[in-house]
C-alpha cells in the first residue's frame, strides 16, 4: 500500500511538472506571437513557434509553400525563419515597392555562410550593397555581359547547338533522347568556352568537373542551420554539411587555379590577351587583364577573379538548361502549340537545316513560347534574397532594417489578378492583347523571371540568346513525341528542389528528323 501511495505521489509530481512545462511553453508561444505595437506596425504574420518561428509551415517546394501562405495571409507577410525576420512578397504592387520605389533601401543581400565561403566572400550575386559591388557589377555589365561581348561569342553558341543536334541525330529512331542531360551538357559547354576558354567535358576529368559543380549548385541553395538558428549550428557538423562545403570549396579552388594558370600560359604562348583571330577573349582573360589595371577604383586580386567567374558560371548554366527543359515539357503536353510554333520556325527557316541567330529575329511566336515558359517556370522562383539597409514603410507597414526580403516570382507570374487563366500554358498571351508588350527586363513587375532594379540579372541578353537559338533548331530539325503508350497529359511535371527548379524526373522524348 505504501509503495502504491509513493508511486501515486511520484506520478502526481511528474504530471505537475509536465503541466508547468506546458504552461511555460504556451506562455512563450503567446508572447512570441504578440504584436510589437509599441515600436512598429509590422505586416501580418502567421502563427509562429519559439526558436523555429515559421519554419514548421514550410512543406515541400519553398516557392509553393510561400504561395500557399500568401493565399491565406495576404501578399505581404512577415515570417520568422528561425532568427531571420523575412518579408515575403507575392504581389505586383509590393514587388514594385521593393525593386523600384524603395530599391535604394532593398539593394543589399543578407549574409549567408555557405555562399560566402564558396564564393570567397568576393562575388557579385551575394555581395552586400556598397562600393565593391558597384565596381564589380560595372565590370560585368561593360566587359563581360555587354551586347557587343555577347555577340562576340555567337560562333560558340552556334557550334555547340550544332553539336547537340548531331548528337540527337545519332540516336536510333525508336530510342528516347534524354533532353534533360543534353541541355545541361549544352549550357555547361557554352559557359565553359565563354568563361574558361575551353570545354571540360571528356573522360573522367569531365565527369569529375560536372560532379563538382553539381555539388556547388546544391550547396549554394541548401538551408543552413547556422544561419537560421545559430544555437543549433552544431547540427551541421553531425550531418556533414560543413565538411561538404569545405571539400567543395577546395575542389573548386583547385580547378579554378588550374584554369587560370592554363590561361596565363596561353597568353604567354600566343601573346596579348590570349585570344587568337578566330576566338573571342574569354572571361578569365578579361579578368586577368583587369587584375593588372591600376586605374579602377577597387583593385581586384586572384580570389576576386575566381569569385566572379564562379558567379558567371552559376548564373548561366542551370538557369538556361532548366528553361529549355520546361519549354519542351510544356510543348509536348500541348501538341497544338507545338504545331503552331514549328510552323512559324519552319516557314521562316525556308528549308535551312541549321539556323543561326539572324534567322530567329522574326520568330515572334517562338519568343512568346520562351516568355510563357519563364512566366510559369521561372528558373529561380524565389529571387535571390534582398536585405533592407534601413527602416522603411511599405503600404503603411513598417519594415525594420536588416529584414530579409523574399520575392516570389513564381506566385507573381501566376497571380489571377494580373493573368488570365494563370495556370494555363498559353504563349499567345504575349502575341496579342494587353500582355504583348510585356518584357522580362525588370520594368514590368508582373513578369520578373530575371528580377529587377539594381539587383536585376545583368546576363539577360546572354541567356536569351542561348534559349532562342537552341529551341528554334530543336523545333526546326526534329518532330518530337513521347515514348510509346504515353500521352501528353500523362507527362510527369513534378519539380525537384534546389536554388533552380528542374524537373524531378528527366525529360525523355523521341526525335524524328523532319524532312523538307
Amino acid at each position: 500500500m505504501n509503495q502504491f501511495l509513493q508511486w501515486t505521489e511520484q506520478q502526481s509530481h511528474l504530471i505537475l511538472l509536465y503541466f508547468v512545462l506546458f504552461f511555460l511553453f504556451l506562455l512563450s508561444v503567446i508572447r512570441f506571437n504578440k504584436p510589437e505595437t509599441n515600436k512598429y506596425k509590422l505586416p501580418p504574420s502567421p502563427f509562429k513557434l519559439p526558436i523555429i518561428g515559421n519554419l514548421h509551415q514550410l512543406h515541400g517546394s519553398p516557392h509553393r509553400a510561400f504561395q500557399s501562405l500568401a493565399q491565406k495571409h495576404g501578399p505581404i507577410i512577415l515570417l520568422h525563419l528561425g532568427k531571420i525576420p523575412t518579408l515575403l512578397v507575392s504581389s505586383v504592387d509590393i514587388a514594385q515597392e521593393v525593386m523600384k520605389t524603395n530599391d535604394h533601401v532593398f539593394s543589399s543581400r543578407p549574409e549567408t555562410d555557405f555562399p560566402k565561403r564558396l564564393l570567397y566572400g568576393k562575388d557579385i550575386a551575394f555581395a552586400p550593397y556598397g562600393e565593391y559591388w558597384r565596381e564589380v557589377r560595372k565590370i560585368c555589365v561593360l566587359q563581360l555581359l555587354s551586347a557587343k561581348k555577347v555577340q562576340s561569342f555567337r560562333f560558340i553558341r552556334e557550334e555547340e547547338i550544332n553539336l547537340m543536334v548531331d548528337e540527337i541525330k545519332k540516336s536510333p529512331l525508336s530510342t528516347s533522347v534524354n533532353l534533360s542531360e543534353l541541355f545541361v551538357s549544352l549550357t555547361y559547354n557554352i559557359i565553359c568556352r565563354v568563361a574558361l576558354g575551353r570545354k571540360y567535358d571528356e573522360g573522367q576529368g569531365g565527369r569529375k568537373f560536372k560532379a563538382i559543380f553539381k555539388e556547388f549548385m546544391y550547396l549554394l541553395g541548401v538551408s543552413n542551420m547556422a544561419d537560421l538558428i545559430p544555437s543549433l549550428s552544431w547540427v551541421n557538423h553531425l550531418n556533414g554539411i560543413n565538411a561538404r562545403v569545405e571539400k567543395n570549396f577546395r575542389d573548386i579552388d583547385t580547378f579554378l587555379c588550374e584554369v587560370v594558370e592554363e590561361n596565363i600560359e596561353k597568353q604567354r604562348r600566343i601573346g596579348g590577351d590570349g585570344s587568337s583571330e578566330h576566338e573571342a577573349e574569354n572571361f578569365v582573360d578579361v579578368m586577368l587583364g583587369i587584375e593588372k589595371d591600376t586605374s579602377i577604383g577597387t583593385p581586384l586580386a586572384r580570389d576576386n577573379t575566381k569569385a566572379i567567374i564562379l558567379d558567371m558560371f552559376a548564373a548561366g548554366t542551370d538557369t538556361s538548361s532548366v528553361v529549355l527543359e520546361w519549354a519542351m515539357s510544356e510543348l509536348i503536353r500541348n501538341p497544338k502549340i507545338m504545331e503552331e510554333v514549328q510552323k512559324e520556325v519552319r516557314d521562316i527557316a525556308g528549308g535551312k537545316p541549321i539556323l543561326n541567330e539572324n534567322d530567329i529575329e522574326e520568330m515572334h511566336y517562338l519568343k512568346s513560347v520562351i516568355k510563357e515558359t519563364l512566366r510559369l517556370h521561372p528558373p529561380l522562383p524565389l529571387l535571390v534574397p534582398r536585405e533592407s539597409m534601413e527602416k522603411v514603410q511599405i503600404l503603411g507597414y513598417d519594415i525594420p532594417a536588416k529584414t530579409t526580403v523574399m520575392i516570389n516570382a513564381f506566385a507573381i507570374g501566376r497571380d489571377p489578378l494580373w493573368w488570365d487563366d494563370p495556370e494555363k500554358f498559353w504563349p499567345k498571351r504575349f502575341v496579342n492583347g494587353g500582355s504583348a508588350s510585356i518584357d522580362f527586363k525588370g520594368l514590368d513587375f508582373k513578369f520578373i523571371p530575371f528580377g529587377g532594379g539594381r539587383r536585376g540579372c545583368p546576363g539577360i541578353v546572354f541567356a536569351i540568346s542561348i534559349l532562342e537559338l537552341s529551341l528554334a533548331n530543336l523545333l526546326n530539325i526534329f518532330d518530337w513525341e513521347l515514348p510509346k503508350d504515353m500521352d501528353g497529359k500523362d507527362l510527369d511535371m513534378h519539380e525537384s528542389s534546389g536554388i533552380t527548379v528542374h524537373r524531378k524526373n528527366d525529360l525523355l522524348l523521341t526525335a524524328k528528323p523532319h524532312y523538307y
